[in-house]
């Protein structure tokens, strides 16, 4: 079953920043892919942790949530090994925890600024 015979994107995406922010992952972008030719998924959301341990924490609070709320599990994840970025992947959204100096390195948010937007307030 894929996620959309069971569940909207939308809702999966609102799941996810749920659970970066129960770590307190910060500076979360959600980039809408529906509009762009090629793309891979319908959503990327992408945020950053301080360290190897939050993200990590962030990846595995993300795949709890996602369970928990929408009875769904990650088609793949990278990355837990080394945590500076792991990736999330449920096949309609997939999700980008990085290490900031990571995140800046690689720019996906530029690499894809034919997306639309959308930045999340940090809580805190």
């Amino acid at each position: 079953m894929t996620i959309q015979e069971n569940n909207s994107a939308e809702q999966l995406v609102d799941a996810v920043v749920e659970g970066i922010q129960e770590k307190k992952g910060t500076n979360i972008a959600v980039l809408d892919m529906r509009e762009i030719d090629g793309s891979i998924c319908q959503f990327f959301v992408i945020c950053d942790g301080d360290s190897n341990t939050q993200v990590g924490a962030i990846g595995d609070s993300v795949e709890d949530y996602i369970r928990e709320k929408l009875n769904e599990k990650p088609y793949h994840t990278e990355g837990k090994e080394n945590a500076e970025w792991i990736l999330v992947d449920f096949v309609d959204v997939v999700v980008h925890v990085f290490q900031r100096p990571i995140r800046s390195f690689y720019n996906l948010e530029e690499l894809w600024a034919d997306a639309k937007r959308t930045d999340i307030e940090n809580l805190f």
